[in-house]
């Protein structure tokens, strides 16, 4: 049903392009990505430039993840590894490296005071969330501290036995191994992951709505510790429908390999994937055995307490569309730090002593990667965790990064580590750190020889300092405090923030006539995006619908098309509540709009789990496409009907919008308002937070009072004022400049609040800034 309206409304080596880590974006981005745009481009030089998007989970960045962007902004890929989370082009044409740090603020104050903080949401169209503080945030970024705790690597010898004795200079109670499994040997039940690690980690479990189709093995048996073992691995190919099975590999103790089956896919094959599968179009072309024959096959030959094990099992699973609750993962028994994998190549040398996957053969070998994960599992089990943590995989593998640079034309004979530290890449390049600080402000990184330290008696002559000595320097981080900020946001604050979001992303609408069709109008109201809750109003003459959304995009949507409209055949009106959070809705709105970051990014509701299979088939009508955001229900892992898509400019933003809300697509879109960053945490919140708090004004006698309190030192003046100050400064920095604005997030009594990160290099985008509030 739709509504019937009333009114009109030095230049680096190419490498390969990084695999895209997080989830929700699509294979989609990387197929469209490579269209011409149809404005006319003259040729430019190169400029240094960072990735539209961000690949990081959940949208935050973690302090060491930070730490590998700025050391390979200092040294580039000859150096140290690329950062894992986002992408840096021709790095050579950097010229500085300034952070600014706001001691005391997190990403609460951030949106709090988002319209004070004018030029920061418009300059920089990189945002990401930070992990709340520890005690030395600067040590952290830089990477001192884990250096101090990983030690000198370099005295690490290679190979597995050779590295163990280094087990003196480490400290085997902070190894996660330890940590997780103990020091004592294990039996193969403590190794399985337990039902909530594979909710986790995504595991096929029955009762999950993507998996209503899969198939169970045998598995009502007990599991002890003399339950047998089976290596599994699985190659797969890219069809239409996505990643589907090719082959599929079963070994098992003493006996070996019990099966290995080519598989015919049921879909069109767009790409075999032969550098990883092997698998060619030639040998799959006169294989009969389909998805169902292989599965009735391993029903069959698994005992009903049989253990699984293999490397990233979970893609084999799905890729097999079977459920077995008995598992141990090889990727995640090894276990690392902050949730990284060791991968499995590296594993069958540093434990085992063997070569797998060489890159001279055509692909991988599903027996041999079987047969691999299967003797790591039959190594932890026999060794123990302790054994295993004394090989100090972690240095092992730094030393692995730190040969393949060496090893690489025009590397550096001397490179560094990758567990050096920021200063000690500035040092092999002959320069210091700039640290400008408040006196009472103390850090390990003051005190280091490699690292020029201003300190300063208030943030005005830290702010003085820094006109004059950034010119001067490569490397610089300001730091300013505001902890007096943190005292003012309050529990009620919080809520109050949350508040006003949920009160954004509500509607009410109405008169409607006592005989409406009530299902109509609400799948009409559900057509905007996700609803959180849909309530009948009968309070008033006529009765009114109350909706709250669960994106801010989806709520303006149904007020820009329905306001106004015919429903039903009732003129009806359109609205957000009126409260005091919402009275500045409409310059909020417009400034969310201009948004830096969702410049080039638009929102659309009605979308299908076949959206990006479409969108790949109709790739040629796209110009510009990035990234595609598909965001996933954090109980169920389904696909939610909404979805976000990020574009080169604004122009090809508007033209694809005007494609999608056509009479082919029939999709309802408009602009993005809503940060990806701060989607993720808004979504993340609990639903009690996310309740109206009402009108709190002030009473008569004290409304004076109130007001000259927006004078001096209340925090949003403080917010406004710096925002400016900060602002200046950066417009005096050089083009080239890599700039960082970090709020670290706060710690107190009432809990801890995590951090914002924003990130832009100077000249990159200037013409996409809409304007600067200076």
């Amino acid at each position: 049903m739709e509504p019937e309206r009333e009114k009109p409304a030095r230049r680096p080596k190419r490498g390969r392009k990084r695999e895209q880590a997080a989830s929700e974006l699509g294979a989609a981005a990387g197929a469209l990505s490579g269209g011409p745009e149809r404005e006319e481009r003259r040729p430019e030089a190169k400029k240094a430039r960072l990735s539209t998007v961000l690949f990081t989970e959940n949208c935050e960045v973690t302090h060491d993840q930070l730490c590998e962007l700025l050391k390979y902004a200092i040294l580039g890929k000859s150096g140290v590894p690329k950062p894992s989370w986002c992408q840096l082009f021709h790095q050579n044409c950097l010229n500085n490296v300034v952070i600014f740090v706001l001691q005391g603020m997190s990403q609460l104050h951030f949106y709090r005071f988002y319209l004070e903080f004018g030029f920061l949401r418009k300059a920089f169209r990189h945002k990401f969330r930070l992990p709340s503080p520890s005690s030395d945030f600067l040590a952290e970024i830089t990477g001192l501290q884990k250096k101090e705790a990983t030690g000198d690597l370099s005295k690490t010898s290679e190979g597995s036995s050779a590295s163990a004795s280094s087990k003196g200079s480490i400290n085997l109670q902070n190894d996660p191994i330890v940590q997780k499994y103990g020091s004592k040997k294990v039996g193969v039940a403590k190794c399985l992951l337990t039902e909530e690690e594979m909710k986790t980690f995504h595991f096929p479990l029955q009762g999950f709505p993507d998996c209503e189709n899969f198939v169970p093995t045998k598995s009502n048996g007990s599991v002890t510790d003399s339950s047998p073992l089976f290596g599994l691995d699985c190659e797969m190919c890219l069809t239409a429908k996505g990643k589907e099975l090719t082959r599929v590999a079963l070994v098992t103790e003493g006996v070996g390999c019990v099966m290995d089956e080519l598989v015919k896919p049921d879909n069109e094959v767009l790409d075999y994937l032969t550098s990883f599968s092997g698998i060619t179009k030639n040998s799959l072309d006169p294989v009969k055995t389909k998805l169902r024959d292989v599965q009735r096959k391993l029903k069959a030959l698994l005992p009903p307490n049989a253990v699984l094990v293999g490397h990233s099992l979970d893609l084999d699973l799905r890729a097999l569309k079977m459920i077995h609750p008995y598992v141990i993962d090889t990727s995640l028994l090894y276990v690392r730090e902050q949730g990284r994998r060791f991968k499995l190549k590296f594993l069958a040398k540093a434990i085992l002593g063997k070569d797998i996957q060489n890159p001279e053969r055509l692909g991988h070998d599903a027996i041999e990667d079987a047969r691999t994960a299967l003797e790591l599992a039959q190594y932890f089990l026999k060794c123990g965790p302790k054994k295993v943590a004394e090989l100090n995989l972690e240095a092992l593998v730094n030393r692995q990064e730190l040969h393949a640079a060496q090893r690489e034309p025009g590397g550096p004979a001397g490179a560094r580590l990758p567990s050096a530290s920021v200063l000690d890449c500035l040092h092999s390049l002959g320069h210091k750190l700039l640290l400008l600080t408040r006196e009472a402000e103390t850090s390990e990184l003051s005190s280091s020889i490699d690292c020029q330290t201003v300190t300063c008696l208030s943030n005005k002559e830290v702010l003085e300092q820094a006109r004059v000595e950034l010119p001067l320097s490569p490397f610089s981080i300001v730091q300013f405090s505001f902890e007096g900020l943190s005292r003012a946001l309050t529990e009620e604050m919080n809520q109050r923030l949350i508040s006003k979001w949920t009160e954004l992303s509500t509607i009410y609408a109405g008169p409607f006539s006592k005989t409406c069709n009530l299902v109509a109008v609400k799948k009409l109201f559900k057509s905007f995006g996700p609803v959180q809750s849909i309530s009948l109003i009968l309070e008033t003459h006529q009765p009114h619908f109350c909706v709250q959304y669960e994106v801010l995009e989806a709520a303006q949507l149904a007020i820009e098309s329905l306001d106004g409209a015919v429903v039903e055949g009732d003129l009806i009106k359109v609205q957000r509540p009126v409260t005091e959070l919402t009275l500045d809705c409409g310059t909020l709105l417009k400034e969310l709009e201009q948004d830096s970051e969702n410049q080039g990014a638009i929102y659309l509701s009605g979308v299908s789990e076949a959206f990006r299979e479409r969108l790949l088939q109709q790739s040629s009508l796209l110009f510009g496409l990035e990234a595609v955001i598909l965001p996933k229900d954090f109980r169920t892992g389904k696909q939610k009907t909404y979805c976000f898509l990020k574009f080169k400019t604004l122009g090809s933003a508007q033209r694809a919008l005007s494609i999608f809300t056509g009479k082919k697509w029939k999709l309802k879109g408009r602009r993005a308002l809503t940060p990806r960053h701060l989607h993720t945490w808004l979504r993340s919140l609990p639903a009690e937070l996310r309740r109206p708090l009402g009108l709190q004004g002030e009473s008569p006698p004290l409304e004076r009072q109130a007001l000259q309190t927006l004078n001096g030192d209340h925090p949003k003046i403080i917010a406004w004022r710096w925002g400016r100050k900060i602002g200046k400064l950066y417009h005096s920095l050089g083009p080239g400049t890599l700039c960082l604005i970090l709020l670290p997030g706060t710690q107190s009594s009432q809990g801890s609040l995590p951090g914002l990160g924003l990130m832009g290099i100077k000249g990159e985008e200037e013409s996409s800034v809409p304007g600067t509030c200076l």
